[in-house]
């Protein structure tokens, strides 16, 4: 507990899969509806922009998680090479 209340334990990266899953969600769902309202009013170029929306957006969300989860990871890696190097070293004073 102490190290969530000191900043030394992320809740970001939770925060972030829980984005990607929201995301997905909204990227299915707006692909679905703009096929069926381009289906239902004659738009074809509505139903392959559903489409592309359908197929690529989760992915994008996904590739935007990712990036965002690399630099949690870098700081971690950091954390734990410090971490390593204090120990290492004798205790100056």
């Amino acid at each position: 507990m102490s190290d969530f209340l000191s900043f030394r334990t992320m809740i970001t990266p939770v925060i972030i899969q829980i984005v990607f899953w929201i995301g997905v969600v909204g990227c299915v769902l707006a692909g679905l509806g703009t096929m069926i309202v381009g289906s239902r009013y004659g738009g074809s170029g509505s139903v392959l922009y559903g489409l592309f929306i359908l197929v690529l957006g989760p992915l994008l969300v996904r590739i935007y998680c990712e990036l965002l989860i690399v630099f949690f990871r870098m700081n971690e890696t950091l954390t734990e090479i410090k971490n390593a190097l204090e120990q290492r070293q004798p205790s100056q004073g």
